[in-house]
C-alpha cells in the first residue's frame, strides 16, 4: 500500500520527458557564460534555473501513489476501508485464565453512525465449550461495547470500531471458548447474534495460601452488617456500569508502586481463611498485594477517571478508577486517599498514601483490575496496550490487501 509511483502525479511520460530535457539545456547553456554579454541576463537566466529546479523536486516529492491507496502521510484513505468487510477477533494471543480479551467487532455503519448510549450498543458474551458431545456451553463473562476509532481523527469518512474489554474467569477451563457478539434486547425486538469467534485458551495453575485471621478480622469477614452489604451492591453497581469514554491512552498499565516492589500475595492465589473460632473459609485472590510499608506513595497506572474515593467497612480507605467503559482498577487499605471522585488522571499521577486499614493483616497495597465486572490479572495489562488504533487498524486492514 505504500509504494509510491516514480513519477509526478500528474504528469504523463511524455509531458515529464520534455520538461527534463528544457532543464539540461538550459543547464547546457549555463556552461558557455562567455556567449552570455549581459550580466544581468545572466544573473536572471540563474535564478530561473533555480526555482524550475525547485519546482521539480517539489513535484517529485508529493506526487500521488499507485492505486490511491494510502495518502503522503501514510495514513488509509475511504477507498481502502471500502474494501474492509464485517470482522470479529481479538488482539490477545494464546490467553490464559484470568486474561484480559480486547474483542474488536467491525462492520460498515452507514454514515459511520456512532452510539453513544449503553441501550443501544452490542454486547461482547464469552462462553465455555464442552469438549464432549453436544453443543454445551458455560457462560463465563461478558462486557458492553464502545464505539473506538481505528482512523485518524477527523479524517473523511472516519471509522469507528466495536471494542469491548472481556476478562477469562481465572477459574475457566482450558480449550476452547467462544465469543458472541450480541445486539440489545428491547421491547420491540430480542438480542440476536451478529458475529461469533471461536478461541483457545492455555491452562494455568495458580498458588495456594493460607491466611489466619484475629478475632477482629473474623468478624470484618463472617458478622452480617447491612452496611456492608450496601457497600458491596454500590461497588458491584460501579463495576458493572460501561459509558462511553476511553481516558487510557495507547500503552500499556505500569503498576501503581515500583515494578520491583516485593508481592505478598498474587493474582489468582486460592486462599483459605483460618478463622479465629477455629472455622475456615475458601476465597479467590481478585488482585496483587504488594508489601509497602505505611504512607507509600500510589499512583495512576493509566489515564483514568476517578469514580469512587472513600472508606468502606472490608476495604478499608478505597479508590476506584474507570478507564474504559467497564473497565476499572480498585486500590485498598489506603492510609489517606488524594484523589477526589470525579477528578480525572493521567498516568502516574498521585491518588493515595498506602496503609492497613479494613481487614488487613499488615501495611499493604491491594491493585484490582475489573474488566466486564470480571477480575483480570494486572500483570498482563502491564505487558501489552489494551486499545491502540494502530494496531487494531492494522489488523481490520489486512483483508483489503
Amino acid at each position: 500500500m505504500k509504494e509510491t509511483n516514480s513519477k509526478p502525479a500528474g504528469f504523463s511520460a511524455f509531458s515529464f520527458h520534455c520538461f527534463r530535457n528544457w532543464v539540461l539545456r538550459n543547464t547546457n547553456k549555463m556552461k558557455n557564460r562567455a556567449r552570455l554579454t549581459n550580466r544581468y541576463e545572466l544573473v536572471s537566466r540563474l535564478f530561473f534555473l533555480f526555482l524550475s529546479l525547485s519546482l521539480l523536486a517539489c513535484i517529485t516529492q508529493t506526487g500521488g501513489t499507485r492505486g490511491g491507496k494510502a495518502s503522503a502521510a501514510g495514513k488509509p484513505l475511504p477507498a481502502v476501508w471500502d474494501s474492509v468487510g464485517e470482522r470479529l477477533f481479538v488482539m490477545q494471543e494464546n490467553p490464559r485464565p484470568g486474561d484480559p480479551l480486547t474483542v474488536i467487532y467491525y462492520r460498515p455503519r452507514a454514515g459511520n453512525a456512532k452510539t453513544e448510549t449503553e441501550a443501544g450498543r452490542p454486547r461482547a458474551v464469552l462462553f465455555a465449550l464442552s469438549e464432549g458431545k453436544g453443543s454445551a456451553r458455560k457462560k463465563l463473562s461478558s462486557a458492553v461495547c464502545f464505539d473506538f476509532p481505528v482512523d485518524a481523527p477527523g479524517t473523511v469518512n472516519e471509522r469507528t470500531a466495536y471494542a469491548a474489554i472481556l476478562a477469562i474467569p481465572s477459574t475457566a477451563p482450558a480449550g476452547r471458548l467462544l465469543i458472541e457478539i450480541e445486539s440489545h434486547a428491547s421491547d420491540q425486538s430480542p438480542s440476536r447474534i451478529l458475529a461469533e469467534l471461536t478461541i483457545e485458551a492455555r491452562g494455568r495453575d495458580f498458588a495456594a495460601e493460607e491466611i489466619p485471621l484475629n478475632a477482629g478480622n473474623t468478624a470484618l469477614r463472617t458478622s452480617p452488617d447491612p452496611r456492608k452489604t450496601a457497600e458491596a451492591l454500590r461497588l458491584q453497581e460501579i463495576l458493572n456500569s460501561a459509558g462511553s469514554t476511553v481516558y487510557l491512552k495507547a500503552a500499556a498499565f505500569v503498576p501503581p508502586v515500583p515494578a520491583n516492589t516485593r508481592r505478598t500475595s498474587f493474582f489468582g492465589d486460592r486462599r483459605v481463611y483460618l478463622y479465629s473460632n477455629g472455622k475456615r473459609d475458601t476465597a479467590i485472590h481478585a488482585g496483587i498485594d504488594y508489601g509497602v510499608p505505611t504512607g507509600t506513595k500510589v499512583y495512576a497506572p493509566a489515564g483514568g477517571k476517578v469514580v469512587f474515593a472513600g472508606p468502606r467497612i472490608v476495604t478499608g480507605n478505597s479508590v476506584v478508577l474507570e478507564h474504559a467503559p467497564g473497565l476499572y482498577t480498585l486500590y485498598y487499605h489506603l492510609e489517606k486517599v488524594l484523589a477526589a471522585k470525579g477528578q480525572l488522571l493521567k498516568q502516574g499521577e498521585l491518588i493515595a498514601e498506602s496503609g492497613s486499614t479494613g481487614l488487613a493483616t499488615g501495611p499493604h497495597l491491594h491493585w484490582e483490575i475489573r474488566a466486564g465486572g470480571e477480575n483480570t490479572d494486572p500483570d498482563a495489562l502491564c505487558a501489552a496496550p489494551l486499545l491502540d488504533a494502530g494496531s487494531i487498524a492494522k489488523r481490520l486492514l489486512e483483508t483489503a490487501r
